[in-house]
C-alpha cells in the first residue's frame, strides 16, 4: 500500500472513532495535516482526533508534535475556535518541537459539530 493510500485509510479510522465518540457524546476535535515541507513524519490528511476527556486516535506527527496539537485541539473545544498550526523548525527550536531532522508541518485543528 502506497503512503498517500495508508493515510488515507488510517484517516477513514480516525473518522470512524471520532464518530463514534461524538454519537457517545463526547465533544471531539479534529486535527488534520494540511501541508508539509522537507521531512516530515506523516503525509498530508493525515488525522488525530481528540475528545474533551483527553482520548485520542491517529496521529499528525508519529508523536513529535501531538502533545502541542493535543493542546490546541483542547483550546478549541473550550472556546469553538478553529486554528491552523504551523510548525517549523528553526536551528534553536529543532529539538524542542520534536523535529529535528528538519522540515515543516501545517495542522487544521476544528471541533466537530
Amino acid at each position: 500500500m502506497s503512503e498517500t493510500a495508508n493515510a488515507f485509510a488510517e484517516a477513514e479510522d480516525v473518522l470512524s472513532q471520532a464518530a463514534s465518540w461524538r454519537a457517545a457524546g463526547e465533544k471531539v476535535a479534529l486535527a488534520t495535516v494540511t501541508e508539509t515541507w522537507g521531512s516530515s513524519p506523516r503525509p498530508a490528511g493525515s488525522r488525530l482526533a481528540v475528545t474533551a476527556s483527553g482520548h485520542m486516535a491517529g496521529s499528525v506527527s508519529g508523536g513529535c508534535i501531538e502533545g502541542a496539537v493535543a493542546e490546541a485541539a483542547m483550546e478549541t473545544l473550550r472556546t469553538g475556535v478553529p486554528k491552523l498550526l504551523d510548525f517549523g523548525v528553526t536551528h534553536e527550536r529543532a529539538w524542542e518541537v520534536g523535529l529535528a531532522c528538519g522540515g515543516k508541518v501545517k495542522v487544521f485543528v476544528e471541533a466537530l459539530a
